[in-house]
């Protein structure tokens, strides 16, 4: 800001009481190390920093209301930053997004830090948010291994190896923010990375599966391969659609050319299975019977599962978030959720030959 005289910036946290203690001071904190605690004049009502030279402001607001954003302005300059505080104290992206459209306005170039403690669930939106590739992103991961050990101080240190030896979970949450999950996630085993056209070049067996929906249920083709000795799953594309017909659907997938292997469809359709063939689409109706669900979900669990984001964000949505759920009484229950699970279940029906107790399974 000292080297750009029309920036300004505002800083947000959920709630307006914690502005004093942690950001206020974190600000005061870092115009002091500059040397440039002259040049600064620190107000406490409201809440700001002035920079003398020029009437540049840094404000600090919270956030009980995205809307009152719309009355943040300054009489000189616009805001180039915004720092978002413990961003998974926020009710969800649309209450961030609603302040980037109100603050980020009347400039050229913006700086937008969004900074947090990643929650324990993969569920959470702010883990979400930072896995979902953006070109123009930074991301950047942290924990007290990486930085000087000054900073903290040996209590710190003896604290966080104490807890590594007697709870390696809550170390791994508490003090290099891996979101460990609290125990109700159904797929353990997720490995969420970029999936490389040199891979998939050399991907030479393929699954595919279909599973079938108009509205309100989406329909959901998936298309993975199996290594085999790994026991790894690579799921790297994905038609996920509503309100679509079979003649649609199936237009897709012999544009994509994804007629090179059988797709293993829902059989509850057993006419759509039909519409596909007709259309000289090798489909088939997946092989079910008592216990099949169960049987195929656990085989899926102890598998590794491999999504790119990118490439299948609705793979990557429900999987994520697929969990058992909680009764009233704050058990888990065994059974599995029959809900938001499109993806899930297209991908069980098309790795169903390698699970198929009957052995009646073959894949052509």
């Amino acid at each position: 800001m000292m080297q750009d005289p029309l920036a300004n910036a505002v800083i947000f946290r959920k709630y307006a009481v914690t502005l004093r203690e942690s950001v206020y001071e974190q600000i005061q904190w870092g115009i002091d190390a500059l040397g440039a605690t002259d040049l600064w004049e620190a107000k406490a009502s409201p809440l700001s920093f002035v920079y003398k030279p020029t009437g540049q402001k840094i404000l600090f607001r919270g956030l009980d209301k995205a809307k009152k954003t719309k009355s943040i302005k300054v009489s000189h300059g616009y805001f180039k930053y915004l720092w978002f505080e413990e961003l998974d104290e926020f009710a969800g992206i649309e209450e961030i997004r609603t302040v980037q459209q109100s603050v980020l306005r009347g400039g050229s170039k913006f700086v937008v830090f969004k900074s947090f403690n990643p929650p324990i669930t993969n569920a959470n939106w702010a883990n979400q948010y930072v896995n979902e590739p953006r070109a123009d992103a930074l991301r950047h991961k942290s924990d007290y291994t990486t930085v000087p050990r000054e900073w903290l101080g040996q209590q710190f240190i003896d604290d966080a190896e104490h807890l590594k030896e007697t709870n390696l979970k809550a170390y791994q949450h508490e003090y290099l923010g891996i979101p460990v999950g609290l125990g109700t996630n159904i797929f353990e085993f997720l490995e969420i990375r970029k999936i490389t056209d040199e891979e998939i070049k050399g991907f030479d067996r393929i699954y595919q599966g279909v599973d079938w929906g108009f509205y309100p249920d989406a329909y959901a083709f998936t298309r993975m391969y199996y290594n085999h000795n790994q026991e790894k799953i690579y799921i790297f594309d994905e038609h996920y659609c509503h309100k679509q017909s079979n003649s649609k659907t199936g237009q897709w997938i012999l544009d994509k050319g994804y007629d090179d292997y059988t797709i293993i469809c829902d059989s509850a359709e057993p006419k759509s299975v039909v519409d596909y063939r007709d259309m000289e689409i090798p489909a088939r109706e997946v092989i079910k019977g008592p216990g099949s669900v169960e049987y195929g979900m656990k085989w899926l669990q102890c598998r590794y599962i491999v999504i790119d984001p990118e490439r299948t964000p609705n793979v990557y949505r429900e999987f994520i978030n697929y969990e058992f759920e909680v009764d009233a009484n704050g058990e888990v229950m065994s059974n599995y959720p029959d809900k938001d699970n499109h993806t899930v279940d297209s991908v069980r029906y098309a790795m169903s030959p390698l699970f198929d107790r009957r052995g009646k399974g073959n894949h052509a």
